[in-house]
């Protein structure tokens, strides 16, 4: 196995960091390149390769009241009217995986957009400490900026060849608890689906200022149908808290629903960690394009 951490490193120094603008330039520049320095080594007997053949990829940058921030694109070439695809990253940012995803839904036929939202509170590919990086970055950034970037995105869509009356929304992990509560914010979300997103309020506390509701709390007043793709053996996701949104799905009328893989824990589409489990990440994809082609995004 090659050593992937090495070559993350070996970037990182060809680009010095010295301070937020530099970590900004840093992001421009390999937006979607390598992976994030906490999940080294990877699994890379396990990694999916989409290559980009037919399809319009990289980066583009797009303004949000005065802030660059970075966007993984990927399309097929030549052809509009495109349905939306909004790819909501883990706490790792958009490296290598979710610009591969983002691949994937363009090989679908989708326009799909990864922003980098954790721009402004730094670059969370650079840190190899998760509880470092949840402390540095994670835990400052406002649920608020997240949706106005998410905003922004449908916005240059729609000007970019999308239809952004067929929008979608696909998001794992942190980003699995951003897509359901972006189906509340957002009311032109035609359907989302939420891989291993936490769905209550952390054992450990919320900062109310930054993160004012959960899933649960916005459940009844969702504007599209969500499906909730999770793992029996999630230790940070208890089956309890999926019960919980079950029940407060039910005073709604989005037609909501879960998955639970009694076989998985977190994190078993991440085709480059050990949490991976191939026979139910393959499962969760094909339900997950079928989800969006049975609600309109398609």
């Amino acid at each position: 196995m090659p050593n992937m951490k090495q070559d993350f490193d070996s970037l990182v120094c060809r680009t010095p960091l010295t301070g937020p603008v530099a970590r900004r330039d840093f992001l421009k520049t390999t937006l979607g390149v390598g992976f994030a320095a906490a999940v080294l080594p990877v699994m890379a007997q396990t990694v999916i390769k989409t290559d980009s053949v037919g399809l319009t990829t990289g980066q583009i940058t797009i303004t949000v009241n005065g802030q660059s921030v970075p966007v993984y694109r990927a399309q097929p070439i030549g052809q509009t009217d495109l349905p939306v695809m909004l790819v909501v990253s883990e706490i790792f940012g958009v490296h290598e995986h979710i610009a591969d995803v983002a691949r994937r839904f363009a090989k679908q036929g989708y326009l799909a957009l990864a922003p980098e939202l954790f721009v402004r509170q730094g670059d969370p590919r650079a840190y190899p400490a998760i509880g470092e990086l949840i402390d540095k970055v994670i835990n400052r950034v406002p649920d608020a900026q997240v949706m106005g970037d998410l905003d922004a995105c449908v916005a240059w869509a729609s000007t970019h060849g999308g239809n952004t009356d067929k929008l979608g929304i696909n998001g794992f992990c942190w980003g699995g608890r951003i897509a359901w509560l972006y189906a509340a914010h957002n009311p032109t979300v035609k359907a989302g689906v939420a891989w291993y997103g936490r769905l209550v309020a952390s054992s450990s506390g919320n900062n109310l200022a930054l993160t004012p509701r959960q899933p649960v709390d916005i459940a009844s007043s969702l504007n599209a149908p969500m499906l909730g793709l999770y793992g029996g053996k999630d230790d940070g996701i208890k089956l309890d808290t999926i019960e919980q949104m079950q029940a407060a799905l039910s005073k709604g009328s989005s037609q909501s629903k879960f998955v639970v893989y009694p076989n998985s824990g977190h994190a078993f589409f991440a085709d480059y960690r050990p949490s991976y489990v191939e026979a139910d990440a393959k499962d969760g994809w094909q339900r997950c394009l079928a989800w969006f082609k049975a609600h309109g995004v398609v």
